[in-house]
C-alpha cells in the first residue's frame, strides 16, 4: 500500500522509508520498522525504521565528525551553501542570516588592552519536531542550526517522518553536504532515545517543540550534561474582541487564527475574549462564517465539548462527531458564554472549537487572559492603537498579533514564556539560539609591531 501512496505523488522520489544517517539512507540497525497511517483514512501510508540506541549513536558521531569542517566554513560561504536549498525548501530567511552573524567590539578599562566578542556555533544539535508543521517546524531549526555552523541530528515525529525525510533528500538534491544533517526516526523508542539524546556528552544542544510536559522532562533529563536548550511549548492563546474593533476584521482574524489546520497550531485563539457591547454581533458573523467551511482532516474528541455544555456554554454552531466521514472528523463547533472554569479555558484545545467568553473592561480581560501557566500568543483586535500597546505590555506573552490572524512570519522571532518554554526560533533571533559568546581580550598593544602607514 506504501508503494500505492507514494505512485500518486508528483514527486515518488522523494517518499523514502528509511533513516538517514551518515550520509546514506539506512534501514534501522534492529530492522524494526513501524507503520504510518492516513488519519484521515486510517489507510496504510508506508513504514520508517524504529530506530533503537546504535542508529542514534551513529547519527550523533556522524554528525560530530561533520562539525569541525563545517564550523571553519566562513558564514557567507554557509550561506551560499544553504541558498542552494531557497528553491526547493525556505531556507531563504535564514541564509541571508548566516553572512549576519556579527561579533563586537568593545572599551577595555585598560587603554592598552582591547576587547573582542565573537560567536560561535555551539556544537552538534539535536533536533525534535512535532507532527503539525513537521516540515516547517524542521526546516526552522535546522536552517538555523546550519545557518550558525552547527551540524544536527533531527529525530521526527512518529505520526509523521516522511516529511524530514523529505527534507533530507532535498539537502541532497540540492548540493548541501550530506554529513551535515542526519535524520532518525521511531514511534515506540521514542522517549528512550530522548534520553540519550539528554545525557549525550557531544550533543551540545537540543531544540523542542511540543508539549510542556516533554518539555520539563527533557530539561530534567538534560540537568547533568548542561545542553543548552530551546523549548517551544505549550499555549493557550487568548483572542481579545474590543467593543471598538471592526466586526469584519475580527472576524476574519479570528476564523485564521483559530481554524487554519483546524486549530492544530500552538498559536491558534484558545480563549476568544469578546466585549460585552461586540459580543452579539461578532458571535453572529463567527457562526455565518464558519458554516461555509468543509470539514477537513482529523481530531481530537470532543471532552472540552461536553465539558463546557455541562457548565451551561451554549453551542451556537456543531458540537458532534461526524462518523459517516470516519471515527477522526468532528464538526467545526463554536461555544458561546464560556467561563474561566470550563476545561476549554483551562487547557490547549488543539481542535476546530472556538471558545467565546464576554468582558466587561479592559482590566478585566487582561487579568483572565494572564490567568494561565503558559504564554506564548496572543491576539487583539481594536482600532485604538493606544489601547493595544498598552494592552500588549501587559499582557505576560511572548507574543502579540494586532488586527490580524496572523502571527508567525520568517523574519520574526517565534517563542513564549512562563510554561510555554524559552528561546526563540525564526529570524535572527533563532540564530542566536545556536550559537555562543566567546571573549577575546588582548593586552599591551602599543607594544605590537604595526606597520606605517
Amino acid at each position: 500500500m506504501a508503494s500505492i501512496f507514494a505512485s500518486g505523488l508528483k514527486d515518488p522520489s522523494l517518499f523514502v522509508e528509511k533513516t538517514f544517517i551518515d550520509r546514506q539512507w539506512v534501514p534501522s540497525c534492529s530492522n524494526v520498522t513501524f507503520n504510518i497511517y492516513n488519519p484521515a483514512s486510517e489507510a496504510l501510508v508506508g513504514t520508517c525504521p524504529e530506530s533503537n540506541a546504535e542508529d542514534l549513536n551513529d547519527a550523533i558521531q556522524a554528525a560530530a565528525r561533520a562539525f569541525p569542517t563545517w564550523r571553519t566554513l566562513s558564514e557567507r560561504q554557509r550561506g551560499r551553501i544553504l541558498r542552494r536549498l531557497t528553491d526547493l525548501l525556505f531556507f531563504e530567511g535564514f541564509a541571508e542570516e548566516a553572512p549576519r552573524i556579527y561579533g563586537d567590539v568593545l572599551p577595555h578599562s585598560n587603554p592598552t588592552s582591547r576587547t573582542q566578542v565573537l560567536k560561535e556555533p555551539v556544537g552538534v544539535c539535536s533536533l525534535i519536531t512535532p507532527w503539525n508543521f513537521p516540515i516547517a517546524m524542521g526546516a526552522r531549526k535546522v536552517a538555523a542550526a546550519l545557518a550558525a555552523g552547527c551540524t544536527v541530528v533531527l529525530k521526527s515525529d512518529g505520526l509523521t517522518p516522511f516529511a524530514s525525510n523529505v527534507m533530507a533528500a532535498l539537502g541532497e538534491r540540492a548540493g548541501v553536504p550530506r554529513d551535515l544533517f542526519n535524520v532518525v526516526t521511531a514511534l515506540t523508542s521514542t522517549p528512550s532515545l530522548g534520553r540519550l539524546l539528554c545525557e549525550s556528552e557531544i550533543l551540545k544542544k537540543i531544540s523542542f517543540t511540543g508539549s510542556t510536559r516533554v518539555g520539563r522532562l527533557l530539561m530534567q533529563q538534560s540537568s547533568q550534561t548542561l545542553k543548552k536548550l530551546s523549548l517551544e511549548l505549550g499555549g493557550n492563546a487568548p483572542f481579545i474582541v474590543f467593543d471598538d474593533a471592526d466586526v469584519e476584521t475580527a472576524v476574519g482574524s479570528a476564523l485564521i487564527s483559530k481554524f487554519k489546520v483546524t486549530g492544530q497550531t500552538c498559536v491558534c485563539a484558545n480563549r476568544i475574549f469578546v466585549q460585552q457591547g461586540i459580543y452579539d454581533r461578532f458571535s453572529q458573523r463567527l457562526v455565518q462564517e464558519v458554516q461555509k467551511y468543509v470539514v477537513g482532516n482529523a481530531l481530537e474528541d470532543a471532552s472540552h465539548i461536553q465539558d463546557a455544555v455541562g457548565k451551561k456554554a451554549t453551542v451556537l454552531l456543531g458540537g458532534n462527531r461526524l462518523p459517516a466521514l470516519g471515527p477522526n472528523f468532528h464538526e467545526l463547533t463554536i461555544l458561546g458564554d464560556v467561563d474561566d472554569l470550563m476545561q476549554v479555558a483551562r487547557e490547549e484545545t488543539f481542535g476546530p472549537l472556538a471558545a467565546l467568553a464576554r468582558f466587561s473592561t479592559k482590566d478585566e480581560v487582561v487579568r483572565r487572559a494572564n490567568d494561565c501557566d503558559v504564554g506564548l500568543a496572543s491576539h487583539l483586535i481594536t482600532n485604538d492603537l493606544a489601547k493595544a500597546h498598552r494592552v500588549s505590555q501587559r499582557l505576560e506573552v511572548g507574543m502579540v498579533a494586532i488586527n490580524t490572524g496572523v502571527i508567525s512570519d520568517a523574519a520574526t522571532p517565534f517563542g513564549g514564556v512562563k510554561y510555554s518554554g524559552m528561546g526563540r526560533e525564526g529570524s535572527k533571533y533563532g540564530v542566536e539560539e545556536y550559537l555562543s559568546v566567546k571573549m577575546v581580550v588582548t593586552g599591551g598593544i602599543n607594544t605590537v609591531h604595526t606597520a606605517h602607514l
